[in-house]
């Protein structure tokens, strides 16, 4: 996607933020001169598991998952992001292809550089290096407290912190309470590793706890402190 110069510097001015702070005028100039946007329909695969990792995606706009197929197809979400996160880096730095995926929840516009351009800026520019660093060390740790999650807590526990999960991604509507992103009933079991049928059911609970109430896919909830608690005791 073309766009002209002063819009495209402030796209990454905003959108960059973090990076861009960090850059000098020349570097900045090399970034614009790589950076290309991208739109995404929903449901569309971004990159595929297996892929070489060519590019740093940034979230601009929309919402994105990561997630791996498991045995017999089953789809495990790992993560989900908001605007502005940055994507798809990892792989490059352990020089391996990707292991997971990225597709769209919904349509979504994503900024790329090539990963060679971020190589070059981060071997002149230490700020940027430490960026890095620290987005990956924050990523790790919340990695290992999710492997945790899954293997010590219940159902009841797994689902809550998936709904609040979303809370903390999203946030809410103007009403301050519905979540501010619509998933199929899949996509939440997927969320918190459980069969569709043990998500539906588990909602239902929720539902008839007075913890949350179903519309089709929005979700509104009623009693969060009690959610935090369920999520916190498994």
């Amino acid at each position: 996607m073309m766009l002209k110069k002063s819009s495209l510097e402030n796209i990454l001015s905003e959108g960059l933020s973090e990076i861009w702070a960090l850059l000098t005028p020349e570097e900045k100039r090399h970034l614009a001169d790589n950076f290309v946007i991208h739109k995404f329909k929903r449901n569309q695969i971004i990159y595929a598991e297996g892929d070489e990792p060519e590019y740093l995606w940034c979230l601009l706009e929309g919402k994105v998952k990561k997630f791996k197929d498991g045995v017999g197809g089953r789809q495990q979400i790992l993560r989900v992001y908001r605007p502005i996160q940055y994507i798809g880096y990892r792989a490059y730095f352990a020089k391996e292809r990707y292991v997971t995926s990225i597709s769209a929840f919904e349509p979504s516009t994503l900024g790329a550089i090539p990963m060679s351009i971020v190589e070059e800026l981060i071997n002149k520019n230490r700020e940027l290096a430490w960026f890095f660093i620290h987005e990956l060390s924050r990523h790790l740790g919340g990695s290992d407290t999710k492997i945790v999650n899954l293997t010590q807590k219940h159902i009841r526990g797994r689902l809550a912190e998936a709904l609040l999960i979303l809370v903390d991604s999203y946030g809410f509507e103007e009403d301050g309470q519905t979540i501010k992103i619509f998933m199929a009933r899949e996509d939440i079991a997927n969320l918190s590793n459980m069969t569709t049928s043990n998500a539906i059911r588990t909602l239902s609970t929720f539902v008839a706890e007075k913890l949350i109430t179903v519309d089709g896919r929005r979700i509104k909830i009623i009693n969060e402190p009690m959610l935090r608690k369920i999520s916190k005791f498994g």
